[in-house]
Parts: C-alpha cells; structure tokens; sequence
C-alpha cells in the first residue's frame, strides 16, 4: 500500500522486534521518522532490548505471539498510527527462536514460527499490501564442504529435512517457498533476505553465541569455549550492517526476489577468540568442546548481487566492531546480570 501524502510517517511491523537483530532494526526505523510496531513475546528475547524507546511516541510495543491469531486493530495503543485507514506499508518479519544451547526447548515454537507465524504475517500483508522482508538465513543453503563454501543466491541448498535441527533449517526453506507462492499468488512485494552470522551488542548471554560468550568469559577470566576444533570459520557481520542492508533491501525495487546479507570473508573463530582476549587484556585460555547442533561450521555470502542491486556491502571492520559489543557489555554488565 502507497504511502498517501495524508499520513506524514509510513507505519512499520516489525515481528520479533525485541530480539538481538529485531531491536536494532525498530531503533533505526524510528530515528528514520517511521511509526514502528513491535511484536515479541520475549520468548527468546528481552525487554531491555527495547526499553530506551518504549516512551517515543513513534513507537507501539505489543506482547504477541505471531503463531496465534492476533487482529491489530483490536489494540488501543496503536490508534495513534491510524492503522485501519492508514494500513501497514512495510513489514519485516524476524520472530523466531534462534536458541543455541536451548535449540531442543523451541523446537515446537521454531517449526510453527517457520509455518504458521508466516502465514499470519503474509497473510495481513496481503490485507494491507504491504512490502515484506522476510528474513531467512545461511542455513538454506546447507553445510559447507572443501569445494562448496561461498553461494551465491541461485545456489541450490542441500539439508538433511529430518536431521535434529531441521524445524530451523527446513523451516527457513519453507518460509521462502511461502513467500515467493504469496508473491507470486498475490502480487506482494515480499523480498528474502538471507542473513549469514551476525553479532554486536544485545547478543543473548550464555545462550551459544560465541562472540558475547567469549566476552563474559573474558571479563571473569574464565576459559573461551568453542563449540568446534581449531579450524572452525564463521562469516561475522555487525548487526547495523545487517539492518542497513534490509533497510535498503526494503526501499528498493527489484525482481531479485533473495538476497545474501553477510561478510564474504570468513574468520578463524580460534583467531577471534585471541582478539577478544588481547583487547580485554584478559588471562583467559581457548578450549575446544563438540559442537552444538545450532552452531555450525556454515559458508560465506556472495556478494555481487546485494552490491549491484542495493549497493550494499558490510562496512564495519572485525576490529571496530568487537570493541562496540566490548564496550556495550562493560558498560551494562551490571544490568545484564554479569558479576
């Protein structure tokens, strides 16, 4: 739905808005002059992630479950926003379980994130006509294998649908064959953004995610764990290169219906871990335990068609950003329950 020249700000649903990439992206709309909708359930999130914009009057915060059927314009708080005669005119849909070491708790709330979640928000996409960014993930592509580690998007994914973590894997395939079927059925607007690992402040603590981990360890001395052997490469990118990249994904038209958002450069996460330790100037040691099933050895993003299209491409260095998520999780080591 155009933006008629009636209503001053756009209005932006932002499904798992309170999570790690979710927050960041509800932040920046707003400082973009957009009403933004958040959605959560704090299932897998938390509300500190939000706090410092829950007062500004361009935002709406709303404890909801997207697996369930919810009517927006049963919500008072959103009247403001004038959503019956205004609609929606962008959504980016992010809610689901991203666990690590929890992967087995949400199994059931990541399968019906990938199925019914989805169909909920495209379905009010298509009440509203809205533009959608979906947000999928590396994982479609499969594992990485010594001649088959940078895809591009038309690489065909290989995953084992009946492997242990195939909720989140098959899942995120699914809800690309769901968007590009209501495009295609409906005339949307939907765009796939496929996101590579990505760090940065707000991480979840102690919950698999081995950049913050390896901060907190850091910070008590205590051993750098990672889930893996001394080889394992990752791709990192910053979060705000990440959302930059779906703002842009967003507000471009374009036939490419996927993209790969990432770094097309990939680290020594042993490498990584010595980073952090030298700049925290910490006594911690690396150790190697086995891997955990959601955290895996995956490959890199080619790039060509975000930097063709959108004219996107990662711009925070490793180095600046480790100091930002350094420097978040000191300065708010108290109210993240760090001792």
């Amino acid at each position: 739905m155009a933006l008629s020249k009636a209503f001053e700000k756009k209005n932006v649903l932002v499904t798992g808005g309170a999570g790690f990439i979710g927050s960041h992206l509800c932040e920046r709309l707003v400082h973009e002059n957009a009403h933004v909708i958040c959605l959560d359930n704090f299932q897998n999130s938390t509300p500190a992630n939000i706090e410092h914009i829950l007062t500004n009057q361009d935002f709406a915060f709303l404890n909801v479950d997207v697996n369930d059927n919810f009517d927006l314009d049963s919500f008072q708080e959103l009247e403001r926003f004038k959503i019956k005669f205004q609609g929606i005119q962008e959504i980016y849909h992010l809610a689901c379980p991203t666990s690590a070491k929890n992967f087995n708790e949400f199994k059931i709330q990541t399968l019906r994130s990938n199925s019914d979640g989805t169909k909920n928000i495209l379905d009010l996409a298509v009440k509203h006509k809205s533009k959608v960014v979906v947000a999928s993930s590396s994982v479609i592509y499969g594992p990485r294998s010594a001649d088959r580690f940078q895809f591009q998007e038309d690489s065909e994914g290989i995953v084992n649908h009946l492997s242990p973590r195939a909720c989140y894997d098959e899942g995120k395939r699914f809800i690309e064959t769901m968007g590009s079927t209501y495009a295609d059925v409906y005339r949307l607007d939907v765009k796939l953004a496929r996101i590579f690992r990505t760090y940065g402040p707000r991480l979840k603590l102690d919950d698999g995610q081995m950049l913050i981990d390896f901060i907190v360890k850091a910070l008590a001395g205590e051993d750098l764990v990672i889930y893996g052997d001394k080889d394992f490469k990752t791709s990192l990118t910053f979060v705000s290169d990440v959302v930059d990249g779906l703002i842009k994904f967003m507000a471009t038209k374009t036939d490419k219906l996927a993209m790969n958002f990432g770094t097309d450069y990939e680290y020594n996460l042993t490498d990584v871990a010595q980073k952090i330790i030298d700049a925290m100037k910490s006594k911690s040691k690396i150790t190697f335990e086995p891997p955990l099933p959601f955290i895996t050895e995956l490959g890199i993003p080619d790039l060509t068609r975000a930097k063709e299209t959108i004219g996107w491409f990662p711009l925070v260095t490793l180095d600046d950003g480790l100091k930002q998520t350094i420097d978040y999780t000191i300065a708010n080591q108290g109210r993240l329950g760090i001792s």
